[in-house]
């Protein structure tokens, strides 16, 4: 188990890609379900306000820092996060394991025709990569039951849940004791850029941890979530330090 600080309570890893790759695998061979969650500042700041969702998070085998404000965070608090993991760099390494290896991948959620498009574009990017299912994110609670037992009878070892936050995380926590893969990650709208429906930051904007603007610039409509972050850093400056580790 790798350090943990705490962000506004929320306790986040203090992983880089390497270390965060290989508890992963050591996820995918062994028994029961490992839950990887992938917070950004606005995870963080709604999960001071949604007990669930907190509660999620400190169940979760590993949870990687996603967004650039968690590391801008941790130097704040004195406790340097090493670099950003982003979730869909994460997911791709991941994948590159996985069709190495011979393992398998479900993807569930986002629009209809999302995943697939998705997982046409997985395999031709990571040749050998084997995704044994797929199922789009529109559905009433009455058929969450049904949802299970086609994610169990494909028997993935990575599932991949594209519902959004809090909604993916809850997701996997309810079923946890109940799914049959190795592993489960919430992986927000990562589907829709490897489906192409969704143009990802170019790399400027990533490498200066600006996605959240490029976004900005996509979705003007995403405005009120784009607050989140300077709140976030507000509360960060504000906050008791003495309650950064473990």
């Amino acid at each position: 188990m790798s350090d943990r600080i705490r962000i506004l309570g929320v306790p986040v890893d203090m992983v880089n890609y390497s270390e965060a790759l290989d508890r992963f695998k050591k996820f995918i061979e062994k028994d029961g379900v490992s839950l990887i969650v992938t917070p950004n500042s606005e995870i963080v700041v709604n999960a001071g306000k949604n007990p669930d969702l907190m509660n999620a998070i400190e169940q979760a085998e590993m949870v990687i820092p996603d967004g650039i404000g968690l590391v801008y965070a941790s130097k704040i608090l004195k406790h340097p996060l090493e670099e950003r993991v982003t979730g869909i760099d994460f997911l791709g390494k991941s994948l590159e394991y996985l069709a190495k290896s011979g393992k398998t991948v479900f993807l569930f959620g986002s629009k209809p025709g999302i995943a697939e498009k998705a997982a046409a574009k997985m395999e031709e990017v990571y040749p050998g990569l084997k995704i044994v299912g797929t199922r789009n994110g529109y559905f009433k609670p009455e058929e969450e039951e049904d949802i299970l037992a086609e994610i169990n009878n494909a028997d993935p070892d990575l599932l991949c849940v594209a519902l959004g936050s809090p909604k993916q995380e809850l997701f996997v926590l309810k079923y946890k004791d109940r799914l049959k893969a190795k592993a489960a990650i919430g992986v927000g709208g990562s589907l829709d850029v490897w489906s192409g429906d969704l143009k990802r930051a170019p790399e400027f904007y990533r490498k200066h941890g600006l996605e959240w603007l490029y976004r900005f610039i996509q979705e003007p409509s995403r405005y009120k979530r784009m607050a989140a972050l300077p709140l976030f850093m507000l509360k960060v400056v504000f906050s008791d330090k003495s309650q950064t580790k473990g």
